[in-house]
């Protein structure tokens, strides 16, 4: 069976927070340990671009997220940790995609709406200081998460809109152009989909609400003991319903530990000792990890040598996938189908590669002429990266790799196979011309 692929990233435009850890780096690195699982971990510092315009600022944040995802488990051994801006097929997606959707999907983009209807309740211009990135944003997202294929996108609830917009994107790319892409589909752990913060609002880095996951253990104290509760005294009931120290606690206790808050509650606990009792849950579980990561940010030169080796599986999978997409959309050496048309082959010219999976789960491709002559047709591969670096393999050995790749390939007539050969030869030339 082939692996369920997992994808995630953070923005790097703060220090990771409780928030973004529960509802983000445990749910990613838990899934990364599960097997069958195929996980990709991103940085995205693209979409930091957005809304911060301080260089060394994400850059540190860069560093702070890297160090929290390595610190809280994830071995970059088993999975594939990049930066988003390491790989340059990203961005090239994104306009593939931003030429596939509607502005109408665009317009109703929950960022987006929530900015004109702040600019209007102003009484502003509905788009002051809305920027096209603000506005493409939700495209640049679907090209994250498109790139890889992935199957499942931990998300909060909030992000499950950017989930559905990436798989109308994928829909209407498949429409036009044959099928590329994979429906994501949202993976969401209801009980923490959205952390509250300090002040009961949601845990977010905009409301200045956020408690940092790795801070010192005095200040991850003193911040707790600041967690916004109600005035009812010690030996009143306390409500669970719209507690933000309840929910917090919820996201990291077990259910027996959760009953045991929910029982002191209703007798009446003192707030302060509901904290303490926090504060020491959360404890438990982050300082083990506290030293790891404060060895990572002595020495970002250790993050940066596995960021980049990440960048390196990425594109493993990237670069062949974005030269499909590209012959695809019609973006195809002119030299190549100018040389061939002279001779009994021309049908070759523009042929392009394609990968799908099948019903059985299993992944194919095939590479066909302009005419739909199937020219090379694969066996099964139990994942699309396999299938992915049979294809690249391909594209660098043409002839040399049909013959290595022989038992991954149906049987081929001498006339399929020359035509094969001189189809790859043209794909290699073109290459080298760019």
């Amino acid at each position: 069976m082939s692996p369920v692929r997992f994808l995630t990233g953070i923005t790097t435009s703060g220090t990771p927070h409780l928030g973004n850890y529960v509802g983000s780096i445990r749910p990613a690195v838990r899934a990364s340990l599960s097997p069958g699982v195929e996980s990709f971990y991103f940085l995205a510092d693209y979409h930091a671009l957005i809304k911060i315009d301080e260089p060394a600022r994400i850059q540190r944040s860069t560093l702070e997220i890297a160090a929290s995802w390595l610190a809280a488990g994830l071995d970059p051994e088993k999975v594939t940790f990049y930066r988003q801006s390491d790989i340059p097929e990203i961005a090239e997606l994104t306009w593939f995609l931003t030429c596939v959707t509607g502005k109408g999907v665009l317009n109703r983009a929950h960022a987006y709406k929530a900015a004109v209807d702040k600019n209007t309740a102003s009484g502003m211009d509905p788009d002051s200081d809305v920027t096209a990135g603000l506005f493409m944003y939700p495209v640049l997202m679907g090209a994250d998460i498109l790139m890889f294929n992935a199957h499942k996108v931990p998300v909060g609830r909030d992000q499950i809109q950017h989930i559905e917009m990436a798989r109308d994107m994928a829909a209407s790319f498949n429409h036009r152009y044959g099928e590329h892409f994979v429906p994501p589909q949202a993976e969401i752990e209801e009980s923490v989909a959205t952390l509250p913060g300090l002040d009961g609002r949601k845990m977010s880095k905009s409301y200045d609400n956020t408690i940092p996951l790795f801070a010192p253990r005095e200040q991850l104290k003193k911040l707790i003991a600041g967690v916004k509760t109600d005035s009812r005294l010690p030996g009143e009931t306390k409500d669970t319903e719209g507690s933000a120290l309840f929910q917090i606690y919820q996201a990291f206790a077990s259910e027996e530990e959760t009953e045991a808050l929910r029982k002191s509650f209703a007798d009446g606990i003192a707030w302060g000792d509901a904290k303490d009792i926090l504060f020491e849950r959360i404890d438990r579980e982050i300082a083990p990890m506290r030293a790891a990561y404060e060895d990572f940010m002595a020495h970002p030169e250790k993050v940066e040598a596995l960021l980049l080796t990440g960048a390196a599986k990425a594109r493993a999978i990237a670069t062949p996938f974005m030269a499909q997409l590209r012959s695809a959309v019609g973006l195809r050496s002119l030299g190549a189908a100018a040389q061939t048309q002279t001779t009994k082959t021309h049908k070759v010219a523009l042929a392009s590669f394609k990968q799908y999976r099948e019903k059985d789960g299993q992944f194919y491709f095939k590479l066909a002429a302009a005419d739909g002559t199937v020219l090379l047709q694969s066996k099964a591969f139990e994942s699309g990266k396999a299938a992915g670096q049979a294809i690249a393999q391909l594209q660098r050995d043409g002839a040399t790799g049909i013959a290595a790749l022989q038992t991954q390939l149906e049987a081929l007539d001498a006339l399929a196979q020359s035509s094969a050969t001189q189809a790859l030869a043209a794909m290699a030339e073109a290459a080298e011309k760019k």
